[in-house]
């Protein structure tokens, strides 16, 4: 029998502050993603599926208890009202049955809040598609999980092969224990002086290391606190001014490439997949900018660095990432200088000796009072142009519950900002999810032929075919919103 996957007691200082700072509700962070199948799956196994994977993964059946006389992170703790029919949800679909119509299912599904006194988690199974095809919206908190997390824990839900695995192997129910005042007063004291044993000893290590050699340590010292003013820069407003407005609207569009075509125009720049994918997105947004007579020369984008040694992380599949931000130029004298300035900007910033400084930071600042904090992070947010990510995903074939998957494309959350583009690898295939808030962005349509553009210039470096997608025709700007 599989064993249960245990669930670490409490947040992280990072997931803390993504949890209290959703005192303003632009800044939740609800990652959603739209799985495409060739065909529905079956719904006995789909259920047997996800329930062994809520019985071996503890946090897909733990919800956050916070205490608000408590200075430390809350607590995750297994919800005894636990109701899988809560979580995962069956619909059919209206209108035509395109991958736009389910998209617009997917919006009100993301904007919505969690219920906090449950398990942070949701799947939306939607029949009726065109060609007999279906999909799942899934919806998942940020605290749970990050890109590459997510997709350890869809592991637990697919098979490799189209034939569902047998049920005999379903492990126990968690067993769920609701504590008392008094006990989570006791452990939250004694997580608080283990954590103070912890940095004294961090501390200690470091100053031993300083009187060894105290030169080293100096220059350290000085590299890490320069590393710290280049990261740290204040800044409230995004450099475009096309981006500052903000609503908790948002409007998901995606568009698909070949990624051999990615690796073809890496290889060709002598650069990273991720180089040509940031650099397609920046040249994208100049072309928008340029449209509406507003030229920029750069802008700050928010990318997260995954923390996994190897490109792995635990079977949890919890946050291991360090958020960073960087300005990015959106044009240069050509193609290929514009991906290697794009590069290096890029791992110079992952190169930061400050980055080490994010976790002990975050210890810190998620001590301070909720509204001190959230004012902070309001702020520190908005002041980012667009966010970008690109996560690998299973380079095979996968299944869930008889059904293949053909494409899933992933929407970031906004996090104060306007603009999240996110691209997802999956066996020869990418899908680029687009979230977007349409207070800032009302032609978004026009936002997204842009981005196609962007992107298959770039992939001219190296591509022998044309694109799997053509360029959608952008709606006039005076164009009613889908819906």
């Amino acid at each position: 029998m599989d064993q249960v996957t245990p669930g670490d007691d409490r947040m992280s200082d990072v997931d803390k502050i993504l949890w209290v700072i959703e005192a303003n509700p632009q800044l939740r962070s609800t990652i959603t993603a739209v799985l495409f199948f060739d065909r529905p799956p079956d719904r006995r196994a789909l259920n047997t599926r996800v329930e062994q994977a809520t019985r071996r993964v503890a946090r897909l059946r733990q919800r956050v208890v916070s205490n608000p006389y408590s200075l430390a992170p809350p607590r995750w703790e297994t919800d005894p009202a636990f109701n899988l029919s809560y979580h995962l949800r069956w619909s059919h679909l209206g209108g035509s049955g395109t991958r736009d119509d389910v998209l617009a299912v997917a919006e009100p599904i993301a904007m919505q809040s969690f219920d906090k006194a449950r398990p942070l988690w949701e799947l939306t199974v939607v029949e009726g598609l065109e060609h007999g095809e279906a999909a799942v919206v899934a919806k998942i908190h940020h605290t749970i999980t990050d890109g590459v997390g997510g997709v350890q824990l869809l592991l637990e839900l697919f098979d490799l092969e189209r034939e569902p695995r047998s049920a005999a192997d379903m492990p126990p129910t968690p067993r769920a224990r609701v504590m008392s005042q008094r006990e989570r007063f006791n452990d939250a004291l004694l997580h608080e002086l283990q954590r103070r044993h912890a940095f004294a000893a961090h501390a200690t290590g470091g100053l031993v290391d300083l009187a060894r050699d105290p030169m080293d340590g100096a220059r350290r010292t000085v590299d890490t606190t320069l590393s710290a003013l280049r990261m740290a820069h204040p800044t409230t407003r995004p450099m475009s001014p096309l981006l500052e407005a903000k609503s908790l609207n948002v409007r998901f569009h995606q568009f698909d490439r070949r990624l051999d075509d990615f690796r073809d125009a890496a290889r060709a720049a002598g650069a990273t997949v991720n180089d040509i994918f940031v650099t397609g997105v920046c040249r994208g947004l100049a072309a928008w900018h340029q449209d509406h007579g507003v030229p920029l020369h750069a802008l700050r984008m928010g990318m997260p660095i995954s923390a996994r040694r190897g490109g792995h992380g635990t079977a949890s599949g919890a946050n291991q990432f360090l958020p960073t931000r960087l300005e990015v130029p959106l044009s240069a004298l050509d193609v290929e200088s514009h991906v290697h300035e794009v590069g290096r900007r890029i791992r110079a910033t992952r190169d930061e000796p400050a980055l080490a400084l994010i976790e002990p930071l975050a210890g810190v600042l998620s001590r301070l009072p909720r509204f001190v904090l959230t004012n902070l992070f309001s702020g520190v947010l908005r002041g980012q142009d667009f966010l970008a990510s690109n996560v690998p995903g299973a380079p095979v074939p996968i299944y869930f519950a008889g059904a293949e998957m053909t494409a899933m494309v992933a929407f970031g959350p906004l996090s104060g900002t306007a603009l999240n583009i996110t691209l997802f690898s999956h066996c020869r295939n990418v899908h680029v999810g687009v979230s977007c808030d349409p207070e800032a962005i009302p032609d978004s349509e026009a936002l997204i032929a842009c981005l196609e553009r962007g992107i298959d210039e770039v992939l001219g470096l190296g591509r022998t075919s044309p694109p799997v997608a053509p360029v959608k025709k952008p709606k006039a700007k005076n164009s009613k919103p889908r819906r």
